[in-house]
């Protein structure tokens, strides 16, 4: 503290009788209070149009002195004696006294003679008595009143202020810098307070003084250079001076409860336009992402291999398992939060939230249901395609198999049949190429059915859509025509045989015989390899065992087909034995057939060898189709009871947001522990999940041991979190609404039984009809006009059905309290004054920046031409802070 300030210090605190005795002997009191009493005098004489010049003159007839009564208090005084004569003067000056004896002030010493005669210490004792009564006397702050009210006052407000300390009505005003603080903390942008100075008070002081006689009506009622130039300033006159700055002040905290009031609303508005903020986002969100996504579910381009095709229902089980529960909880709060925003809109009195064209809760839904009808299919379709592709695959390798097996057999027959051999051979050989040539032709009927077969694949490829179908397709052409020439070719060489035929007249019988037989059981046997090694696919252990049985089956017939094994190798050995006993020239070959025994033996031993291995792979498909079994009956055991436990708690659920069980409070608390035991449910459905992940993976395609899909578990599970979260949020809005409108339990058991006698269907919603007898039954006598105003209250969205919360929106709207707005409206007569309307500066000064720039903003559309430039009326006011409400 630096020694100004210790000097200070030590100031206040010398007793005041030292300084009264001083100023006995000093005259500067006299003057300070002339010039304060006079000033604060003609303040108020200026209103009845006249002033006083001389206070201890212009008082003596008494005419202004009780004119000066009139105005301050308000009220009219006995009637004045207008004569010149001395006892005139003094009837009219006792009238004064009278007055103000009225108002319970007790003059002492003070006569209406001495005033008469120009008393000057009198004429100030009885301004000062005037001043206290009706300027001081009525102050109030915290239960402190008059001079140790205005005491505290002036000490609240400039207690912030650096250097000022107000201790009393003196010393602590001598460095001007508390009239500065005064002024500063309810108009700071009168005065630069950080540029002042505490070593300058003359400054400091006609700075205060210039700014109170300019800005805030306030005369001048103190010379800077007496306050500075006296050692204690007279106290009567420096509170005189304060009292007026108190009075000019006064208004200012009414204006701030006035502006706390417009605060709050505008608080509201603001908070309610931050939440349609935040719908319209989430809104615009979540239909984004739902247009984003129905063109995947709808695209349904197949892909060429089946390793694609898996890869799209992995995709699909992320979608289901990841992406689309987050949006699922989003629609619901979405609701969630439309809901709340329309309940507090109603609460007050604002009209309800229209959301942008396509982004109403009935869009969204819209919307929703759209990507749920796209996501039905989706799934399905992956399976077909995945069936179809095995298929395929299936067909295009048992093509494959069947086109290589019939290639190999064509290759080399088609030089064979151009041969001409015939024209040099003898008797008995052309007899035996003749032989030759049917059995080759009965070898080509045989395989007629396998060319056959290979074009039915490839026709059943090209209906399947096979990717590689030109292959296949230009493979099969090229058989079948091969097979067309093979049979032009064929022909040819019959006819050719056949005019030499006379030619040869021995042809070896055996021979002949045993081509006949081999080849049909060569052929026998290829076709039991062929069917030994075909690829099977089934996708019941019914299929698998029918297999099985058609195996045991050729496995029986085995035997015979030994036995026709030995007679064919017996015919081969009696041709030897010929060979040997009449010595023919054979050459040891078979002119009729090229099949030989070796070529049995080994076949008929490859076959032997192949009828294991298919008992093994029969084997190996049962098992896998009785594991399948078990994930089925594993799979069934639990959606068999997680499907009826999701219908009995959406049945519950439903129970206990219409019947009328205990409290809101109690109704609510129960929903939420059935939240939790539904929330607790979620294991059981993750492990189905995983069990159908399992089913999925085996490629299994039915279920006969259950009517529950895993797509039915997934809607009824998202579906019943839905319900729950939407009927705590409307039980939470029906407290929020009772609280908010004072509805006692019993009223709103009340509603509740009237709106459940009225809810025919039992659906939770009354239809136009139901509300209209509601309505009737509880008394109301009106036309359609009337109810379809009442109509447009309780469903905005026009959806023609009234929910339970907006019945009691509606039926405490009828009672609603309107004392908020009534309050708001009178805080802004209170800033208007009787010019009825608000400055845009006035706005700016009496609220919070953010708050006045938002009020004025909201302002702006309703000031017409006729309006006030830069100015808000009552109505504009009205409508900017409540809309086109009923306000």
């Amino acid at each position: 503290m630096d020694h100004y300030d210790s000097q200070q210090t030590n100031d206040y605190m010398q007793p005041e009788e030292d300084w009264d005795r001083d100023l006995l002997l000093d005259p500067a009191w006299e003057k300070q209070q002339r010039k304060t009493f006079t000033a604060w005098c003609n303040s108020h004489l200026r209103k009845a149009g006249t002033q006083i010049e001389n206070i201890e003159e212009d008082f003596r007839d008494g005419l202004k002195l009780m004119l000066l009564l009139e105005v301050i208090s308000g009220e009219r005084l006995a009637k004045p004696e207008r004569g010149k004569m001395r006892v005139h003067k003094i009837s009219n000056v006792n009238k004064a006294l009278d007055f103000i004896a009225s108002k319970g002030v007790k003059l002492v010493s003070i006569g209406a003679e001495e005033i008469v005669d120009g008393n000057v210490k009198m004429t100030l004792g009885m301004i000062w008595t005037i001043i206290l009564r009706f300027a001081i006397q009525d102050i109030s702050v915290e239960e402190t009143s008059a001079k140790e009210g205005l005491l505290l006052w002036c000490q609240r407000k400039t207690a912030p202020y650096k250097n000022v300390n107000i201790q009393n009505f003196h010393i602590s005003w001598k460095d001007g810098l508390g009239f500065c603080a005064l002024i500063h903390r309810h108009r700071p942008e009168l005065i630069d307070y950080g540029k002042l100075r505490k070593d300058d008070p003359l400054t400091n002081l006609n700075t205060a003084f210039d700014v109170a006689e300019k800005y805030l009506d306030i005369p001048k009622m103190l010379d800077a250079e007496d306050i500075v130039g006296t050692a204690r300033p007279d106290e009567k006159a420096i509170m005189t001076y304060v009292s007026s700055f108190y009075h000019a002040f006064s208004g200012a905290q009414k204006a701030e409860t006035a502006a706390n009031r417009i605060c709050k609303v505008l608080a509201v508005n603001q908070e309610n336009e931050r939440l349609m903020e935040d719908y319209e986002k989430l809104a615009s969100d979540l239909l984004e992402w739902i247009r984003r996504t129905i063109p995947w579910l709808e695209n349904r381009a197949p892909e060429n291999t089946m390793h694609a095709m898996q890869q799209k229902l992995e995709d699909f089980r992320d979608y289901r398992r990841l992406h689309k529960p987050p949006k699922v909880q989003e629609k619901c709060q979405l609701e969630i939060s439309f809901n709340t925003l329309q309940t507090k809109l109603r609460l007050s009195n604002r009209p309800a939230f229209m959301p942008s064209e396509g982004r109403m809760v009935s869009d969204i839904n819209n919307a929703w249901g759209c990507l749920e009808q796209a996501e039905k299919g989706y799934e399905e379709w992956l399976l077909n395609e995945i069936r179809r592709l095995e298929r395929l695959d299936h067909l295009a390798e048992k093509f494959r198999q069947k086109a290589s097996i019939h290639e190999a057999w064509t290759d080399g027959k088609e030089a064979m049949l151009r041969q001409k051999d015939y024209e040099t051979a003898t008797l008995s050989e052309i007899k035996a190429l003749l032989k030759k040539h049917e059995a080759f032709e009965s070898d080509l009927a045989a395989h007629q059915d396998r060319v056959e077969q290979i074009a039915a694949i490839a026709q059943e490829l090209n209906e399947l859509d096979y990717y590689d179908s030109p292959s296949v397709n230009a493979r099969c052409q090229r058989i079948c025509d091969q097979w067309d020439n093979l049979g032009a070719l064929t022909q040819k060489r019959r006819e050719a045989l056949e005019r030499t035929e006379k030619l040869l007249e021995t042809i070896d019988q055996l021979y002949l015989e045993y081509a006949k037989r081999a080849a049909p059981f060569n052929n026998w046997m290829e076709g039991a390899m062929e069917d030994l090694q075909d690829t099977f696919i089934v996708h019941t252990i019914e299929e698998i065992q029918g297999l099985t049985t058609a195996h045991e089956q050729f496995k029986a017939t085995l035997p015979d087909a030994d036995k026709e094994r030995l007679a064919i190798l017996g015919i081969h050995n009696e041709v030897s034995k010929i060979v040997q006993t009449y010595h023919v020239n054979m050459a040891g070959t078979n002119p009729y057939t090229t099949i030989t025994p070796q070529e049995i033996n080994g076949k008929w031993d490859h076959v032997r060898q192949l009828v294991p291995r298919r008992d093994q792979a029969l084997m190996e498909e049962h098992a896998r189709q009785q594991h399948n079994e078990r994930l089925r009956k594993q799979f069934a055991a639990q959606a068999n009871v997680i499907g009826p436990w999701i219908q009995t708690k959406m049945e519950e659920i439903g129970r206990i947001s219409i019947e009328m069980h205990g409290t809101l409070e109690d109704q609510l608390s129960h929903l939420r522990q059935y939240e939790k035991s539904i929330v607790n449910y979620k294991p059981k459905i993750d492990q189905l999940e995983g069990d159908h992940q399992l089913i999925q993976e085996a490629l299994i395609f039915d279920n006969k041991h259950t009517n529950y899909t895993m797509e039915h578990i997934r809607v009824g599970w998202e579906q019943l979190l839905t319900t729950i979260a939407r009927t705590i949020n409307e039980v939470e809005n029906q407290i929020l609404t009772r609280d908010a409108k004072g509805i006692s339990q019993e009223q709103m058991n009340e509603f509740r039984a009237s709106f459940n006698h009225f809810d025919r269907k039992k659906t939770g919603m009354m239809d136009t009809d139901d509300f209209r007898a509601c309505l009737i039954s509880m008394g109301y006598n009106m036309g359609e006009a009337e109810f379809a105003r009442i109509m447009s209250i309780v469903d905005p969205n026009r959806l023609g059905v009234v929910t339970f919360q907006a019945f009691i929106d509606f039926m405490s709207r009828e009672t609603a309290d309107t004392d908020t707005a009534d309050q708001v409206m009178a805080s802004f007569k209170i800033l208007a004054g009787d010019k009825n309307y608000i400055t845009v500066d006035e706005l700016r000064r009496e609220l919070p920046p953010d708050q006045a720039e938002y009020c004025i903003a909201r302002m702006a559309p309703y000031t017409g031409p006729d309006a006030v430039p830069g100015a808000l009326d009552y109505m504009s006011f009205s409508t900017a802070l409540y809309g086109e409400s009923d306000l």
